[in-house]
């Protein structure tokens, strides 16, 4: 799925979310609900700018994978692919369920960045067989007559 129809489906089933935009790690905007470019690019770099701002504040070697901003007026929410090369930002009104947009921003994401197919297997080697040994013979069974048993009397 292309990263504009991610975003309309986004909007869609997300009634909190205002404005949304998706962009790689250079800045680059792929898509936007914003109509303005000028406006779109504007929150991608502003975002980048967040995410610069929390990296410098971040304990330990892994990237963020998400940040939510808030202030009174409303809040800015990012989330980061796994390979940390595409990213969503989007914007809500003031009290938004966190746990809600973060879960719809990761799932629009995975319909932009889809997983790549895991590589297949090589083939194992084949054995190798000698040519000058015989192939052993298989034992072949006779068939065995059946024979019913013979009954006991009780001899009381």
């Amino acid at each position: 799925m292309d990263a504009q129809q991610a975003l309309a489906d986004l909007t869609e089933i997300s009634s909190q979310i205002e404005a949304a935009v998706v962009f790689d790690e250079k800045g680059k905007v792929a898509a936007a609900t914003l109509e303005d470019a000028a406006q779109a690019e504007e929150l991608a770099a502003t975002v980048q700018q967040l995410l610069a701002a929390a990296d410098s504040f971040k304990t330990g070697e892994s990237k963020l994978t998400q940040l939510e901003v808030a202030t009174g007026e409303g809040s800015v929410f990012v989330v980061r692919d796994g390979d940390g090369k595409t990213f969503i930002a989007a914007t809500t009104g003031s009290n938004p369920t966190v746990g809600l947009v973060f879960y719809d921003l990761k799932s629009a994401l995975r319909n932009v960045t889809p997983k790549p197919k895991p590589a297949r297997k090589p083939a194992a080697p084949r054995k190798k067989t000698e040519a000058a040994a015989p192939a052993p013979k298989k034992k072949t069974t006779t068939a065995r007559k059946t024979t019913t048993r013979k009954r006991k009397t009780d001899a009381s």
